[in-house]
């Protein structure tokens, strides 16, 4: 029969020691709950550091305000000998943190190497980890910091640390959900297919077989056959086990089918005008390098919906205000002249779309173009909370330069009727 107590001891080894410095929970309040089965250890001057950056407005306060109550909340109802041993990360519902919670209690921080000032913080924090790892041996202790000099020096020191990566925008685009879906040259032959039909101005399909529980709801897949044939793009909008219904998709880059004066030009493109006129879809993210037709397709979209088809009632454009080299200063005029520097993209791509109607004469293509831009709203990013948008279009551009509450924000303004389109290319981010 197998020892409990040894079991019990292997098990606590297994598990690592997180020690956070004050700059993770300054820039992600949620990373208490990150570690998964892992325990989290916070030193006493963190909680201090905290204290002191808990007044203000930015965003950095924000965080240690939302911090606080959350350690508040763990802390609650606990007894005195329940902190010592360890506060159960999951009491506030977080099923994925497994781990404890230890706060410095009793513990007497180890002395520094000689020309390290012991009054500064990052030093207190470094001696906590010494003294963590030589009090327990057969655990692993780790510092998890963002600052870069604080981990060379827990290095120096034979210290185990690591950076914050929970929230790292991913460099590699390819292992970004891309929403599409290539299907084998096989795919005919392990795959059964039924009969298309036409519902509601749509080509329908059901496909069964051993691939379609790796499929997703909404992705696009798409066979091209090497003998010629007309290939097959379609969006999966069903999947029942093994049978998939697919939506065969409508083809912009036929010249009848051609949307405020242009095709598509690649089966890319295709598949964003096909989610960009959907009207069952309210939410879309276009990521492509620069030049790969994102603002073009999305304004023209935008167009044909507000004059064509009266879906919706005007365009609202809205982006972050990040300069790439020196900035000029202040800008004068309304919020409008304000936000029409930032806006010169879509001013070209509007030139473009306004050429495309060659039979108006450059009288008709004025007047068309002051009619397109009276329902092309300029929004700045700053005046957005409390806003609610009805029946409008909304695009995000630069959208990668965004802090995820930002988008959060500019999410949640959407009212009923409101589509909203993201925009961006994550290789192009200009903020630190």
């Amino acid at each position: 029969m197998p020892n409990k107590k040894r079991t019990q001891r292997t098990a606590a080894s297994a598990r690592k020691l997180f020690v956070l410095d004050t700059n993770v929970l300054m820039h992600d309040p949620t990373s208490l709950f990150c570690f998964q089965e892992h325990d989290v250890y916070l030193p006493m001057i963190t909680l201090e550091e905290l204290d002191h950056h808990k007044q203000g407005m930015t965003e950095n306060a924000r965080n240690v305000r939302q911090v606080t109550r959350t350690l508040d909340a763990l802390v609650k109802d606990v007894s005195d000998s329940g902190i010592e041993k360890g506060i159960p990360l999951n009491k506030l519902g977080n099923k994925d943190a497994k781990g404890l919670l230890f706060f410095q209690t009793k513990l007497a921080t180890y002395a520094l190497p000689e020309g390290l000032q012991a009054g500064k913080a990052d030093n207190s924090i470094l001696g906590v980890v010494r003294a963590l790892a030589t009090e327990d041996t057969n655990r692993s202790v780790v510092l998890v910091t963002k600052d870069i000099n604080m981990r060379i020096k827990a290095r120096a020191m034979a210290l185990a640390s690591e950076e914050y990566y929970n929230d790292h925008v991913l460099e590699d685009t390819d292992l970004l959900y891309s929403g599409v879906m290539q299907l084998p040259p096989d795919f005919w032959s392990t795959h059964t297919r039924s009969e298309s039909r036409r519902e509601k101005d749509a080509t329908w399909l059901e496909v069964s077989g051993p691939q379609v529980p790796s499929m997703l709801v909404g992705q696009f897949v798409f066979f091209e056959t090497p003998n010629g044939e007309a290939p097959l793009y379609a969006r999966v909008a069903k999947i029942d086990g093994k049978v998939a219904r697919m939506q065969e998709l409508r083809d912009y880059s036929r010249e009848k089918n051609r949307v405020w004066g242009i095709n598509a030009r690649n089966r890319e493109q295709n598949f964003a005008l096909n989610l960009l006129l959907d009207p069952e879809c309210d939410f879309v993210t276009l990521l492509g390098q620069a030049g790969t037709g994102k603002t073009l397709l999305a304004l023209a979209s935008g167009l044909q919906q507000v004059f064509e088809t009266k879906l919706y009632n005007e365009i609202i454009v809205t982006r972050v205000t990040v300069p790439v080299g020196d900035d000029i200063g202040f800008l004068p005029g309304t919020e409008e002249d304000k936000m029409s520097p930032w806006m010169g993209a879509f001013d070209d791509n509007l030139e473009v779309l306004n050429k495309t109607d060659s039979d108006a004469g450059d009288w008709g293509r004025a007047a068309t173009q002051d009619l397109i831009r009276s329902r092309i709203k300029i929004k700045s990013l700053n005046f957005m909370r409390g806003r609610t948008f009805v029946n409008k279009f909304l695009i995000i551009d630069e959208a990668q330069n965004l802090t995820p509450k930002q988008i959060k924000t500019l999410i949640t303004r959407a009212g009923p009727g409101t589509k909203v389109v993201c925009l961006g290319n994550i290789a192009q981010i200009d903020t630190p």
